[in-house]
Protein backbone atom coordinates (compact mmCIF):
# COMPACT_ATOMS: atom_id res chain seq x y z
CA UNK A 1 0.00 0.00 0.00
CA UNK A 2 2.36 2.81 -1.12
CA UNK A 3 -0.56 5.25 -1.33
CA UNK A 4 0.56 8.63 -2.63
CA UNK A 5 4.20 7.68 -2.44
CA UNK A 6 5.61 9.61 0.53
CA UNK A 7 7.29 6.59 2.14
CA UNK A 8 8.13 5.12 -1.27
CA UNK A 9 9.98 8.28 -2.32
CA UNK A 10 11.91 8.24 0.97
CA UNK A 11 12.87 4.59 0.50
CA UNK A 12 13.81 5.11 -3.15
CA UNK A 13 16.68 7.34 -2.02
CA UNK A 14 18.10 4.44 -0.03
CA UNK A 15 17.05 1.15 -1.67
CA UNK A 16 18.42 -0.54 -4.76
CA UNK A 17 14.98 -1.41 -6.14
CA UNK A 18 11.44 -1.11 -4.80
CA UNK A 19 8.34 -3.09 -5.74
CA UNK A 20 5.26 -1.03 -4.83
CA UNK A 21 1.87 -2.80 -4.89
CA UNK A 22 -1.15 -0.48 -4.92
CA UNK A 23 -4.84 -1.34 -5.34
CA UNK A 24 -6.56 2.05 -5.07
CA UNK A 25 -6.93 3.65 -8.55
CA UNK A 26 -7.63 7.03 -6.96
CA UNK A 27 -4.08 7.35 -5.59
CA UNK A 28 -2.18 5.80 -8.50
CA UNK A 29 -1.80 9.15 -10.34
CA UNK A 30 -0.25 10.74 -7.23
CA UNK A 31 1.98 7.70 -6.73
CA UNK A 32 3.22 7.85 -10.31
CA UNK A 33 3.81 11.58 -10.01
CA UNK A 34 5.88 11.03 -6.86
CA UNK A 35 8.05 8.09 -7.95
CA UNK A 36 7.06 7.10 -11.48
CA UNK A 37 10.18 8.63 -13.02
CA UNK A 38 12.55 6.73 -10.74
CA UNK A 39 14.42 3.84 -12.34
CA UNK A 40 14.49 1.89 -9.08
CA UNK A 41 10.73 1.91 -8.40
CA UNK A 42 8.35 -0.53 -10.06
CA UNK A 43 4.66 0.12 -9.51
CA UNK A 44 2.34 -2.90 -9.61
CA UNK A 45 -1.42 -2.43 -9.71
CA UNK A 46 -3.22 -5.08 -7.69
CA UNK A 47 -4.48 -6.41 -4.38
CA UNK A 48 -1.57 -7.17 -2.05
CA UNK A 49 -3.50 -10.09 -0.55
CA UNK A 50 -3.86 -11.79 -3.93
CA UNK A 51 -0.78 -10.51 -5.70
CA UNK A 52 1.56 -13.09 -7.29
CA UNK A 53 4.83 -12.28 -5.54
CA UNK A 54 6.59 -15.19 -7.22
CA UNK A 55 6.63 -13.17 -10.43
CA UNK A 56 8.68 -10.29 -9.00
CA UNK A 57 12.13 -9.98 -10.51
CA UNK A 58 14.37 -9.45 -8.71
CA UNK A 59 12.72 -11.15 -5.77
CA UNK A 60 12.24 -8.87 -2.74
CA UNK A 61 14.37 -9.39 0.35
CA UNK A 62 12.86 -6.74 2.65
CA UNK A 63 9.44 -5.33 3.38
CA UNK A 64 9.02 -1.74 4.53
CA UNK A 65 5.45 -0.50 4.63
CA UNK A 66 2.62 1.31 6.32
CA UNK A 67 0.24 -1.60 5.92
CA UNK A 68 -3.50 -1.15 5.45
CA UNK A 69 -4.76 -2.02 8.93
CA UNK A 70 -7.69 -4.09 7.65
CA UNK A 71 -5.48 -6.59 5.79
CA UNK A 72 -2.26 -6.46 7.79
CA UNK A 73 -2.60 -9.75 9.68
CA UNK A 74 -3.41 -12.07 6.76
CA UNK A 75 -0.98 -10.26 4.46
CA UNK A 76 2.00 -10.54 6.79
CA UNK A 77 1.38 -14.23 7.44
CA UNK A 78 1.03 -14.88 3.72
CA UNK A 79 4.32 -13.10 3.02
CA UNK A 80 6.07 -15.11 5.73
CA UNK A 81 4.66 -18.37 4.40
CA UNK A 82 5.08 -17.80 0.67
CA UNK A 83 7.80 -15.23 -0.06
CA UNK A 84 10.86 -16.99 1.29
CA UNK A 85 13.27 -14.39 -0.08
CA UNK A 86 11.94 -11.83 2.41
CA UNK A 87 14.46 -11.82 5.24
CA UNK A 88 13.34 -8.74 7.18
CA UNK A 89 9.90 -7.17 7.50
CA UNK A 90 9.38 -3.77 9.13
CA UNK A 91 5.94 -2.25 9.01
CA UNK A 92 3.43 -0.14 10.89
CA UNK A 93 0.11 -1.56 12.00
CA UNK A 94 -2.55 -0.91 14.60
CA UNK A 95 -1.09 -1.41 18.09
CA UNK A 96 -3.68 -4.07 18.89
CA UNK A 97 -2.57 -6.08 15.85
CA UNK A 98 1.10 -5.62 16.72
CA UNK A 99 0.48 -7.00 20.20
CA UNK A 100 -1.21 -10.09 18.76
CA UNK A 101 1.78 -10.68 16.50
CA UNK A 102 4.39 -10.34 19.24
CA UNK A 103 2.36 -11.84 22.10
CA UNK A 104 4.07 -14.09 24.62
CA UNK A 105 2.56 -17.37 25.73
CA UNK A 106 0.09 -17.06 28.56
CA UNK A 107 -0.91 -13.51 27.66
CA UNK A 108 -4.42 -12.55 26.60
CA UNK A 109 -3.20 -11.68 23.08
CA UNK A 110 -1.43 -15.01 22.56
CA UNK A 111 -3.27 -17.11 20.01
CA UNK A 112 -2.70 -19.15 16.86
CA UNK A 113 -1.52 -16.13 14.87
CA UNK A 114 1.33 -15.36 17.29
CA UNK A 115 2.43 -19.00 17.27
CA UNK A 116 2.52 -19.20 13.48
CA UNK A 117 4.28 -15.87 13.01
CA UNK A 118 6.86 -16.71 15.66
CA UNK A 119 7.53 -20.11 14.12
CA UNK A 120 8.60 -18.29 10.97
CA UNK A 121 10.29 -15.17 12.36
CA UNK A 122 11.63 -13.38 15.41
CA UNK A 123 8.96 -10.81 16.15
CA UNK A 124 9.24 -7.64 18.22
CA UNK A 125 7.53 -4.29 18.57
CA UNK A 126 10.12 -1.57 17.87
CA UNK A 127 8.09 1.38 19.11
CA UNK A 128 4.57 2.69 19.54
CA UNK A 129 3.16 5.50 17.41
CA UNK A 130 0.53 7.86 18.90
CA UNK A 131 -2.43 9.13 16.85
CA UNK A 132 -1.17 12.71 17.15
CA UNK A 133 1.56 12.17 14.54
CA UNK A 134 -1.07 11.62 11.83
CA UNK A 135 -3.22 14.18 10.05
CA UNK A 136 -6.06 13.58 10.52
CA UNK A 137 -5.36 11.56 13.68
CA UNK A 138 -6.90 8.06 13.73
CA UNK A 139 -8.85 6.72 16.67
CA UNK A 140 -6.29 3.99 17.35
CA UNK A 141 -2.67 3.80 18.39
CA UNK A 142 -0.16 2.25 16.02
CA UNK A 143 3.16 0.42 16.33
CA UNK A 144 6.17 -0.43 14.20
CA UNK A 145 6.85 -4.17 14.09
CA UNK A 146 10.02 -5.94 13.03
CA UNK A 147 10.10 -9.55 11.87
CA UNK A 148 13.39 -11.27 11.06
CA UNK A 149 12.86 -14.56 9.26
CA UNK A 150 14.07 -17.70 10.97
CA UNK A 151 14.45 -21.21 9.60
CA UNK A 152 10.94 -22.67 9.29
CA UNK A 153 10.21 -25.99 10.97
CA UNK A 154 9.89 -29.10 8.85
CA UNK A 155 6.30 -29.69 7.71
CA UNK A 156 5.13 -26.21 8.68
CA UNK A 157 1.78 -26.88 7.00
CA UNK A 158 1.13 -29.82 9.29
CA UNK A 159 2.14 -27.81 12.34
CA UNK A 160 -0.17 -25.01 11.21
CA UNK A 161 -3.12 -27.41 11.13
CA UNK A 162 -2.25 -28.54 14.65
CA UNK A 163 -1.96 -24.96 15.94
CA UNK A 164 -5.24 -23.82 14.40
CA UNK A 165 -7.01 -26.82 15.88
CA UNK A 166 -5.38 -26.39 19.28
CA UNK A 167 -6.73 -22.84 19.60
CA UNK A 168 -10.15 -23.67 18.21
CA UNK A 169 -11.67 -23.53 21.69
CA UNK A 170 -9.47 -21.71 24.19
CA UNK A 171 -11.45 -22.87 27.21
CA UNK A 172 -10.88 -26.52 26.44
CA UNK A 173 -7.83 -28.51 27.40
CA UNK A 174 -5.40 -28.77 24.52
CA UNK A 175 -5.87 -32.53 24.45
CA UNK A 176 -9.60 -32.13 23.84
CA UNK A 177 -8.87 -30.00 20.76
CA UNK A 178 -6.78 -32.75 19.18
CA UNK A 179 -8.08 -35.42 16.80
CA UNK A 180 -9.26 -38.51 18.66
CA UNK A 181 -6.30 -40.77 17.68
CA UNK A 182 -3.79 -38.23 19.04
CA UNK A 183 -5.40 -37.88 22.45
CA UNK A 184 -4.03 -41.16 23.78
CA UNK A 185 -0.37 -40.23 23.41
CA UNK A 186 -0.73 -36.51 24.05
CA UNK A 187 -0.44 -36.59 27.89
CA UNK A 188 2.92 -38.33 27.68
CA UNK A 189 4.23 -35.84 25.13
CA UNK A 190 2.98 -32.86 27.14
CA UNK A 191 4.64 -34.25 30.25
CA UNK A 192 7.95 -34.55 28.39
CA UNK A 193 7.63 -30.86 27.51
CA UNK A 194 6.96 -29.89 31.12
CA UNK A 195 3.17 -29.56 30.98
CA UNK A 196 0.35 -31.37 32.71
CA UNK A 197 -2.54 -33.15 30.96
CA UNK A 198 -4.83 -30.17 31.59
CA UNK A 199 -2.63 -27.70 29.72
CA UNK A 200 -4.33 -25.28 27.34
CA UNK A 201 -2.97 -24.15 24.01
CA UNK A 202 -2.05 -20.67 25.22
CA UNK A 203 0.41 -22.17 27.73
CA UNK A 204 2.65 -23.71 25.07
CA UNK A 205 5.52 -21.84 23.41
CA UNK A 206 5.71 -21.92 19.59
CA UNK A 207 8.53 -24.46 19.60
CA UNK A 208 6.47 -26.74 21.85
CA UNK A 209 3.87 -27.06 19.10
CA UNK A 210 6.62 -28.24 16.76
CA UNK A 211 7.69 -30.88 19.28
CA UNK A 212 4.07 -31.92 19.84
CA UNK A 213 3.52 -32.29 16.10
CA UNK A 214 6.68 -34.34 15.60
CA UNK A 215 5.64 -36.73 18.36
CA UNK A 216 2.00 -37.07 17.27
CA UNK A 217 2.15 -36.54 13.50
CA UNK A 218 1.19 -40.16 12.91
CA UNK A 219 -2.19 -39.48 14.54
CA UNK A 220 -2.91 -35.97 13.26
Amino acid sequence: GPGRGFLTAFLAERAGLIHAVELDPDVLPSLRAAVGDRDNVRIHEGDALRFDYSGLDPAPNRLAANLPYNIASPLVLRLLEEVETLRTLRFMVQLEVARRMAAERGSKDYAAYAVLAQLLARVRILHKVPPTVFDPPPRVHSAVVEMVRSEPPDDYRGIKRLVLGAFRSRRKRLINNLPEPARVGAPRVLESLGYGPNARAEELAPEDFTALYVALSWAL
